[in-house]
């Protein structure tokens, strides 16, 4: 089986259409513009499908390639037998061909290797098979004081560390072990310093493997990192004991005594230890891959929050001894004014406060405050919601997370967009810009900072970055950017277009004036034909007399939606005025198919024409439910009550439930047995981020600031 047919089965698809999508990855193609303008050639698998075949892809092309790196290793040592080679070409995972080469792998010195160089091999082959004679009589004629075997005892020993590494390096051997490790093996972890930190469910915890939640070794492995526990694996060695007999032995044996004490000894000192190594490496993999799922999986929906459009917004970025401050920013987040109130302790200048922030307001028709939730979050929002209160004015607000915010402001980037303000007051800008536009605000801050994730500091970085990049690409060439107002931090997430080439992009603006259309792409410094074709689609040019050139109808079909309309009996003018409101009738009354043969185009590619030419401009996330805006009410900690009914927004979703903010400052946590009258699995599968959901009070530790919440007990 290739590796196409083989990815096609694993992944449920076509063998066709795998072998078009490694093509068009193989000729440089972006997912997104695969995803996008490639339907026909690849059964309209979406980008986290492709996504997942091309890391699948790289993984197979990594095993074949390891493959034939082993075969050629062992072939050189004239050690490669047909049936040798056969078991490595079968192997389906890299544990398994580097179970097959660990025989053949070069050594360093070992008891048994020097065992060998005293020639003490026949005597360990003797062992195994069998003789009439007493095994001390055997190795009586291998004594010998020029090897230093000066017993027969040594002999013996020596003999024995022979067929204890034969056992080690034995591929069939290992695979048994391994699965009497991960079906039967337990981890124990200790530690008394532990109980009194984060880990104390863990100062004295036991688990069988197979049980283990990923969340729960992620924990256990920063534990034992910050040296708070002790992490054993156990297993049942009798059980080891007896399978590595088995594979040398079969009983009655002359010399049964001495090879079961030879497996003991092969368990003990060899093959736990690697295992257990192994096993622990494969818990960590594992869980790091479900986290970096969990954080992906998080990461896109709070990139694809719905935008605040059209409001002026003043953000406001708590604190304490400095002071709040606040930025106002217009409709397409541009600082119209800053400023500082000390509403909160230790100044407290409540009144003096109130009325700095209603000068701003009304000097700027403020309808909209986003408000940030790190420190002093929730005695600012008192302070806002009394003012609300208080003024009567039109204002509803939200409470932002801050996430990443500093790191934003303290950066390169934040420095070059801001550099007449201070760290502090870029960070109120973002919080306002937050609101506004979620996914061009967050592209600027490495989305290991945004904080929707487990663990992510302790990930793989280059597999973690790998992962969260790709999400911030599908997302913004899922929504699109407009050519002519795109930051630089945004424009580098378009398919095909790297960092330097949305520098020259910009550059191009400042020295050109505002893009008139798409073809004007082409005379940007190093953005040739190549990377046209990747990002044009994914660019809007609103000032441009082409109309298509608003829409994410790639240049290439041009040509075809032009014919589609004139088919339809249509203008360009029409789709300008938005005067196409039974285009899909018409469509349906010619037939798709004929009307697809007659613009030369695939069925899919003429259905995306013709939702683009009837909306041209749309924003995806428009169609998702609008973020929730509080207005002057606000509760606290003391006031929730068990069996109270509370609306929230999901801030979190990890392995072991949702984390929803509920308007208290502290975030409730809907554990996974309370999200849900049904079994679930994972709690991706009831909730994501940003979804507003109701649910009622379990319990209230207003020492611990821990609220527990169900979902099960309300009508969604």
């Amino acid at each position: 089986m290739n590796i196409a047919e083989k990815l096609a089965q694993e992944l449920d698809l076509r063998a066709d259409h795998v072998e078009n999508v490694i093509t068009l990855l193989d000729e440089g193609n972006t997912v997104p513009f695969i995803a996008r303008y490639r339907k026909e050639m690849h059964g309209t698998m979406d980008d986290q499908v492709i996504r997942q075949l091309a890391d699948r892809l790289s993984y197979l092309r990594g095993l074949e390639k390891r493959k034939e790196e082993v075969i050629h290793a062992i072939e050189e040592q004239g050690k490669l037998t047909s049936a040798l080679k056969a078991s490595i070409d079968k192997a389906e995972i890299l544990t398994e061909v580097e179970d097959l080469y660990l025989p053949f792998r070069p050594k360093r010195k070992t008891r048994a290797s020097a065992a060998r160089e005293k020639g003490l091999e026949p005597l360990a082959e003797q062992l195994r098979t069998g003789s009439s004679l007493p095994a001390k009589e055997l190795a009586q004629t291998y004594i010998s004081e020029e090897k230093e075997i000066l017993s027969a005892q040594d002999a013996l020993e020596g003999a024995l560390d022979i067929l204890a590494e034969d056992c080690s390096v034995n591929a069939a051997l290992r695979g048994h072990l391994r699965a009497l490790l991960r079906s039967t093996g337990e981890l124990v972890s200790t530690g008394k310093e532990a109980e009194a930190t984060v880990y104390a469910q863990y100062a004295a915890f036991r688990s069988l493997v197979r049980r283990l939640q990923s969340h729960q070794i992620l924990a256990l492995n920063r534990g034992e990192r910050e040296k708070f526990l002790k992490i054993d694996i156990e297993c049942d060695a009798d059980a080891a004991v007896q399978l590595i007999s088995r594979s040398v032995f079969q009983k009655p044996h002359p010399y049964e005594k001495e090879l079961t004490e030879m497996a003991a000894d092969a368990w003990k000192r060899l093959l736990f230890p690697s295992l257990s190594r192994e096993l622990r490496k494969e818990l960590t993999d594992d869980a790091n891959e479900q986290a970096i799922s969990t954080f992906a999986l998080n990461l896109r929906p709070l990139l694809m929050q719905p935008p605040i459009k059209h409001k002026i917004t003043l953000g406001f970025d708590p604190a304490y001894r400095t002071g709040c401050k606040l930025a106002v920013v217009d409709e397409t987040g541009a600082v119209l004014d800053t400023s500082v109130i000390y509403p909160t302790p230790p100044h407290k200048k409540i009144e003096e406060s109130k009325r700095k922030l209603e000068a701003l307001c009304r000097k700027h028709n403020v309808t909209c405050v986003a408000l940030g939730n790190g420190t002093a979050s929730r005695e600012s929002e008192q302070f806002l919601t009394d003012f609300i209160r208080e003024t009567g004015l039109p204002i509803s607000y939200m409470v932002v997370s801050e996430a990443g915010a500093s790191v934003y402001s303290a950066s390169k980037l934040g420095a070059q967009e801001f550099p007449d303000y201070d760290v502090s007051l870029r960070s109120a800008v973002s919080i306002a810009r937050r609101l506004q536009d979620p996914l061009a605000e967050l592209v600027k801050i490495d989305p290991k900072a945004i904080g929707v994730g487990q663990y992510q500091h302790d990930m793989p970085q280059a597999r973690l970055s790998q992962a969260l990049d790709g999400v911030v690409e599908d997302c913004v060439n899922a929504v699109g950017v407009d050519l002519n107002t795109a930051s630089p931090s945004l424009l580098e997430h378009i398919a095909g277009i790297t960092p330097a080439i949305a520098k020259n992009i910009e550059t191009y603006r400042q020295t050109n004036g505002a893009f008139s259309s798409r073809k004007q792409l082409l005379k940007v410094s190093k953005l040739g034909p190549k990377a046209f074709e990747q990002c044009a689609g994914f660019l809007r040019v609103a000032e441009s007399a082409e109309v298509l050139d608003h829409t994410a109808v790639h240049p290439e079909s041009y040509p075809a939606a032009k014919t589609l309309l004139a088919l339809c009996g249509y203008t360009e003018e029409d789709v300008k005025t938005h005067r196409l409101t039974d285009l899909n009738k018409r469509i349906q009354a010619t037939g798709r198919r004929e009307l697809a043969q007659r613009c030369g185009i695939g069925i899919p590619t003429l259905t995306d024409i013709a939702e683009e030419l009837q909306k041209p401009g749309r924003d995806p996330r428009d169609e998702l439910p609008a973020p929730l805006l509080r207005s002057a009410d606000v509760m606290t900690l003391d006031q929730l009550k068990p069996g109270m009914e509370v609306m929230g927004t999901v801030r979190n979703v990890c392995d072991f439930g949702a984390f929803v903010d509920i308007g208290v400052h502290e975030d409730g946590l809907v554990h996974i047995s309370q999200l849900s009258n049904r079994y679930v699995k994972h709690p991706s599968d009831v909730v994501r981020v940003g979804d507003v959901v109701k649910s009622v009070v379990l319990s209230v530790d207003v020492n611990k600031k821990r609220i527990g919440l169900s979902m099960k007990q309300v009508k969604q």
